[in-house]
C-alpha cells in the first residue's frame, strides 16, 4: 500500500516536475510557440477591440473625447476654449455619446489634436487607435528583429489603443530618443534630443530621461532636448495664441479634484507605487514611499549610466526605472516599457538565459494587461510589483558575472 502510494506521487510529480525544469532551464516555450500564441492574442485582439470601440461611440464614451472635443475647437478657430469645461462640453456632444472628458494636455499638444478635430468622432477614434499602434510599431520593429508578430501583440499596445489615449506618441518618443542615441554620430544625438523634448507634451514620462543623458555626458542631446521642448512651446504659442497658454492653468483644477478622491476605482486604474501605497495605506505615507521609490531609481539610473555608458541596456535600466519612479502613470502610458522587456529577451538570444529567466521574461510581458484586469477586483493594481521585477532583470543583466544558460 504504501508502495503504490509512493509511485502514485511519483506519477503525479513527474509531469509537474518535467514541466518545472523546462521552465528553469529556458527551454519552454520555443520560439514558434511564443509566435503562435501571439497570433492568437492578436485574433483574440479584433473582438475586444471591436466592443472597446462600440462602446466609445455608445454611452460609455472614452479618453479620445477630450481630444477630440479639443481639436474641434481648435478647428473652429477657439483653441483657448479647449480648457473650458464647458466648451469642451459642447464640442464633445457632437459625439453623441452623452460623456465628457476634460482636456489637460499642455497647449502644444494641440498640434496632435487639431487634425483629430476634423474628422467624425468614430473615424478620428479609428485613426488615433490603430494609427498610434502602426506608428508604434514602426518605431520599435528593431527591438527584437526577426519577430514582428510578438511586438504586434505585446499586451503594452492594447491597453494603449483600447483606451485611445496618448501612450503610443510617448512611447514612439521614448523608445525612438533610446535608438537614436545608439546610433553614432551627431545626427542620432540630436534626433535623440528631438524626440525627448517633444515629450514636452507629457513631461513626467521624461522624469529620468535628464539625468540619464548628464549621466552619460550627453551634453548635445540635452541642449537639443531643451531646443525642441522650447521650440514646441514657441510654436503653439504663435499659432494657438497666448490666451491658449493663459487658460491651460484651468485644467490644474481638474486634476486637483481627481487626487484629491479618496474613493473610486480611479487609483486602481493608476499603475503607481504611489496610488497602491495611497490605497492600501493612506496619502501621506503614500508620497513618502512614492519620493524613496524615485530617489532609489534616480540613483539606480545613475550608476548604470556611469559604469555603462549611454547604450540601449542603460536605456532600458532607465524606461523600466521610469514606470515605478513616476508618480502619475496608467496601464495606457506602457508602450515604452517595450524596450526593457524586448531588450532582455535579445540580451538573453546573445548570451544565454539565466534560470528561470525566460519565464520571468514572458511574465512580464503579460503583466501590464493582467495587473489591469485585476486590479478592480483585487482592489489593488500590482503593477508596481511587476515593474519593480523589470528593472531588477534589467539590472541584473547589465551587470557581469551572472550566471547564464543558454536556450
Amino acid at each position: 500500500m504504501g508502495k503504490a502510494t509512493t509511485t502514485g506521487a511519483t506519477d503525479n510529480a513527474g509531469p509537474v516536475m518535467l514541466a518545472t525544469d523546462l521552465l528553469r532551464a529556458n527551454r519552454w516555450p520555443d520560439r514558434d510557440l511564443a509566435r503562435v500564441v501571439a497570433v492568437f492574442m492578436l485574433i483574440a485582439y479584433v473582438p475586444m477591440l471591436a466592443n472597446v470601440f462600440a462602446q466609445a461611440t455608445g454611452h460609455v464614451g472614452s479618453d479620445f473625447l477630450a481630444f477630440w472635443g479639443a481639436g474641434r475647437l481648435v478647428a473652429a478657430g477657439t483653441p483657448w476654449l479647449a480648457f473650458d469645461l464647458a466648451a469642451e462640453s459642447g464640442a464633445q456632444a457632437a459625439s453623441h455619446t452623452g460623456q465628457m472628458v476634460a482636456y489637460v494636455n499642455p497647449p502644444p499638444y494641440l498640434f496632435l489634436a487639431a487634425p483629430l478635430g476634423l474628422m467624425p468622432y468614430w473615424l478620428g477614434w479609428l485613426v488615433w487607435a490603430l494609427g498610434g499602434w502602426a506608428a508604434w510599431f514602426a518605431v520599435c520593429r528593431r527591438l527584437l528583429p526577426g519577430e514582428p508578430l510578438v511586438l504586434l501583440a505585446s499586451p503594452v499596445a492594447y491597453l494603449a489603443a483600447s483606451h485611445a489615449q496618448n501612450g503610443f506618441v510617448t512611447g514612439a518618443l521614448l523608445i525612438g530618443g533610446v535608438l537614436a542615441l545608439a546610433q553614432p554620430g551627431r545626427r542620432g544625438e540630436v534626433m535623440a534630443g528631438m524626440l525627448f523634448g517633444a515629450l514636452v507634451i507629457k513631461p513626467h514620462l521624461a522624469l529620468l530621461v535628464p539625468l540619464w543623458l548628464i549621466a552619460g555626458g550627453r551634453w548635445r542631446t540635452l541642449g537639443a532636448a531643451a531646443v525642441s521642448a522650447l521650440a514646441l512651446c514657441l510654436l503653439s504659442l504663435l499659432v494657438f495664441g497666448p490666451a491658449t497658454w493663459a487658460a491651460w492653468p484651468n485644467s490644474f483644477h481638474v486634476s486637483e479634484v481627481l487626487m484629491a478622491q479618496t474613493g473610486g476605482e480611479f487609483f486602481l486604474r493608476m499603475a503607481t507605487p504611489y496610488a497602491l501605497a495611497r490605497v492600501w495605506i493612506g496619502p501621506g505615507v503614500a508620497l513618502f514611499v512614492q519620493m524613496a521609490i524615485t530617489l532609489a531609481m534616480a540613483a539606480l539610473a545613475w550608476r548604470a549610466t556611469r559604469r555603462h555608458g549611454i547604450t540601449t541596456g542603460s536605456g532600458a535600466l532607465m524606461l523600466a526605472a521610469t514606470a515605478i519612479a513616476s508618480p502619475y502613470l496608467f496601464s495606457y502610458d506602457f508602450p515604452f516599457l517595450a524596450l526593457p522587456t524586448l531588450w532582455l529577451v535579445a540580451d538573453a538570444r546573445r548570451t544565454g538565459w539565466r534560470p528561470w529567466e525566460k519565464a520571468g521574461a514572458i511574465v512580464l510581458w503579460l503583466a501590464p494587461l493582467a495587473t489591469r484586469a485585476a486590479a478592480l477586483p483585487l482592489h489593488a493594481n500590482l503593477m508596481p510589483l511587476a515593474g519593480s521585477a523589470l528593472v531588477w532583470m534589467v539590472w541584473t543583466r547589465l551587470e557581469p558575472g551572472q550566471s547564464t544558460i543558454s536556450g
